[in-house]
């Protein structure tokens, strides 16, 4: 399949989980209709709708500041930038997005906006802390190939998506708490509403899930395409997984902009119950996946072998 079909095809994939999104707030809003006064229902629905429009606008700015990213000048990060203009031009970018950095120790980076002409990337302190500079060209092309291939409004529009459903379905849950019910109601109208607004958000974080997944495949091969270097973003996976800090501010609505599970780090029995609610794929799986699209086995021992100090691994872990 060429990158037009697979950009294509996760179009329709991506309309399709947004009519979902939209059927499960449809439901939301039916079952709160069993429970909830309707000229409340007015006015929480009306509100939501007004908080998705701004959001959706200000969703660039938002997630930088969730993130704690700031925007940084060319002569502060000569590296980073010289590594976000190659990808830039690499993906026939018209404007290079905007650079971002986050003071945080824990390696990862992503990439956010309404469009490529209103986007940027982001990197944290200890990613160019860990990354050579063949690796940090291959993180900046991941990024990059989100902005190219349309990823960053996609994702930003699930994120909208997904708070708007956690604060519909928390506000509604309060007013059945607090007052604004409807009176003499059915019990079983009652619970069957609770029990909706509980499980709507868990829905809607699986999906979100669903759609970060498939497009951190997209963007690694689409980087590989860019950088021609497939290898050294396999290395640079491997390095990302070796390394086990978490990022210390980040929010469950914007983790699936990250190259990897800003959330869910760690080996062991936590690191697999924590795995089942990943919005990315294993590590492990999109090194595979780059090795067999780019006819190359990743060499584990060297990897090791040239890990960046700070970076507590073995040969075995990554295997």
């Amino acid at each position: 399949m060429t990158l037009q079909q697979q950009i294509r095809s996760n179009r329709w994939r991506t309309l399709l989980l947004f009519i979902l999104f939209a059927v499960l707030i449809a439901l939301v809003l039916g079952a709160a209709s069993l429970a909830v006064d309707l000229p409340v229902l007015i006015l929480i629905g009306a509100g939501m709708l007004v908080y998705g429009i701004v959001t959706w606008f200000a969703a660039g700015s938002l997630v930088a500041t969730l993130a704690g990213a700031t925007p940084v000048t060319r002569e502060e990060y000569p590296e980073l930038w010289q590594a976000v203009e190659a990808a830039a031009v690499g993906a026939g970018l018209a404007v290079t997005p905007r650079v971002y950095v986050i003071q945080d120790p824990a390696p990862n980076a992503f990439a956010s906006g309404r469009d490529p002409k209103h986007s940027y990337v982001a990197a944290t302190t200890g990613l160019l802390e860990i990354m050579p500079q063949r690796e940090l060209r291959a993180v900046m092309a991941h990024e990059i190939a989100h902005v190219r291939n349309r990823d960053i409004r996609t994702m930003a529009l699930a994120a909208v998506l997904v708070g708007v459903l956690l604060i519909l379905s928390d506000v509604l849950l309060r007013v059945l708490v607090f007052g604004g019910g409807r009176d003499n109601q059915n019990p079983l109208a009652l619970i069957g509403t609770v029990v909706a607004l509980i499980l709507a958000p868990i829905g809607a974080v699986m999906m979100q899930m669903a759609l970060s997944r498939r497009r951190e495949y997209q963007a690694d091969a689409s980087a590989a395409e860019i950088t021609g270097d497939p290898e050294g973003m396999a290395r640079a996976l491997g390095i990302l997984d070796a390394d086990t800090r978490q990022v210390r501010h980040v929010a469950r609505a914007t983790a699936h902009l990250y190259i990897e599970s800003p959330l869910v780090k760690g080996k062991g029995v936590f690191g697999s119950l924590g795995g089942m609610f990943r919005t990315h794929p294993p590590m492990e799986a999109r090194i595979a996946a780059l090795e067999e699209a780019g006819g190359f086995m990743l060499d584990r021992e060297s990897l090791a072998a040239d890990m960046p100090a700070g970076v507590v691994t073995t040969v075995q872990e990554l295997s």
